[in-house]
């Protein structure tokens, strides 16, 4: 039987058709597809049959009844169509292979030479599927003296410098989230976009390489042109900035805010907020050049924000600066998830996953031709095989049974 092409079903969005063979999984890999899937693409999540995405065990947990599903897979996996193949199994390979001459983008983060390994790595595929963009997340990239080694989201934030700066004076501290996934995954969406484009152009896909220690590295700001141009080393500085002032956290009653009234405009707003408009003509601290100075900054402009900020409370002070000059609490979590802005964004969306359902951030891209994506999914454990392998891809039933028998799917 001929593969029914329309068997799977397209949402809408700018990638709507497009087909993704997704490889990855936790989250260095899973938000990069998930990114592709928010915007239309048909997303097929490939598992091992004996050792699926690991992910689904951890917590926290949502249950419904006597189900219980990770909320943290969840996060990561919508709108994406769940399937099993055993790719080491020649039979799992050979029907891997029928799946990428159909795929527009495949993408994977095994650590490098794994897929090589596997016989599918990007010359094997580009013989097989040459319009095919082949995304590879790693640690370290494809290339390079580290390409082997192995990595998580700490490792990226170590060699790339980033741990080194972060936190309180002499206390080199690790970003409080996992920066190193999360923007490979962003840094993976967008070249393989960029790809995805010219493939559609030529007829010619093309290896798309993202190492979490590069992405990790560019996210260091001033830090490398203030070592190449000044040999300077950045250094561990709190919530102060290497040298824009006032540019922080101070302290309210009920909490802290972020101040970042620093340029002249916008000092001279705070001035007039806070009722001391003469301070906006102080002859010691009315420029922004002025302000910067370590200490001039320490012995007048942090006392005056100080005080402003020690009697009101998060609200009071949001309220006040409004649209005038930047001011932000700092929220935690469940401020954030309550924020009425919030919700107006559509940053809070309910998916199912299985009989449970979980509340997860949405989408940071909004589209103005593009509606909402309502009835979000999470797939189970090959969840989709008979769509994907029996109507998809046209095999008989007496085959797919012997397929799973075997344990290739």
């Amino acid at each position: 039987m001929a593969p029914d092409l329309n068997a799977l079903p397209t949402r809408e969005g700018p990638l709507k058709g497009v087909i993704v063979l997704d490889l990855t999984r936790v989250v260095a890999g899973p938000y990069c597809t998930m990114m592709l899937a928010d915007l239309g693409a048909t997303v097929i999540k490939i598992e091992n049959p004996h050792d699926p995405d690991y992910v689904r065990t951890f917590p926290p947990m949502v249950r419904a009844g006597d189900e219980e599903r990770s909320g943290f897979f969840a996060q990561y996996n919508r709108h994406k169509f769940g399937i099993t193949l055993d790719l080491k199994a020649p039979e799992g390979r050979e029907l891997f292979l029928r799946l990428v001459e159909r795929a527009d983008i495949l993408v994977e983060n095994f650590r490098p030479g794994t897929m090589h390994k596997l016989g599918l790595g990007f010359e094997a595929l580009h013989a097989v599927n040459p319009r095919m963009v082949f995304t590879a997340i790693s640690g370290f990239g494809q290339t390079g003296p580290h390409a082997s080694r192995p990595a998580f989201d700490n490792s990226a934030q170590a060699a790339g410098g980033l741990w080194s700066m972060n936190g309180a004076p002499g206390e080199p501290m690790r970003v409080g989230t996992i920066i190193g996934d999360l923007a490979a995954s962003l840094y993976a969406a967008f070249g393989t976009l960029a790809a995805l484009r010219q493939a559609e152009a030529q007829g010619l896909g093309q290896l798309v390489d993202v190492s979490q220690q590069d992405s990790v590295f560019t996210l260091t700001e001033n830090a490398v042109v203030n070592y190449t141009a000044a040999g300077k080393v950045a250094e561990p500085l709190g919530n102060d900035h290497p040298f824009v002032r006032p540019y922080g956290r101070y302290a309210c009653r009920d909490g802290h805010v972020f101040f970042g009234a620093y340029t002249d405009k916008f000092w001279q707003e705070a001035c007039r907020a806070f009722g001391h408009p003469e301070l906006a003509a102080d002859p010691e601290i009315d420029s922004m050049e002025k302000r910067f100075a370590p200490d001039v900054y320490e012995r007048r402009v942090r006392p005056i924000v100080n005080g402003w900020c020690a009697s009101r409370t998060k609200q009071e002070l949001e309220e006040l600066a409004a649209d005038r000059f930047p001011m932000t609490p700092i929220k935690d979590i469940a401020e954030v998830v309550a924020d009425p802005h919030m919700a107006a964004r559509g940053m809070i969306r309910p998916v199912d996953y299985g009989a449970t359902q979980a509340q997860v951030f949405g989408s940071a891209v909004h589209l103005s031709a593009m509606a909402p994506q309502e009835g979000a999914r999470v797939p189970l454990v090959g969840e989709h095989n008979e769509l994907v392998y029996a109507q998809w891809m046209a095999l008989e039933s007496g085959h797919i049974d012997r397929l799973r028998a075997q344990g290739v799917i």
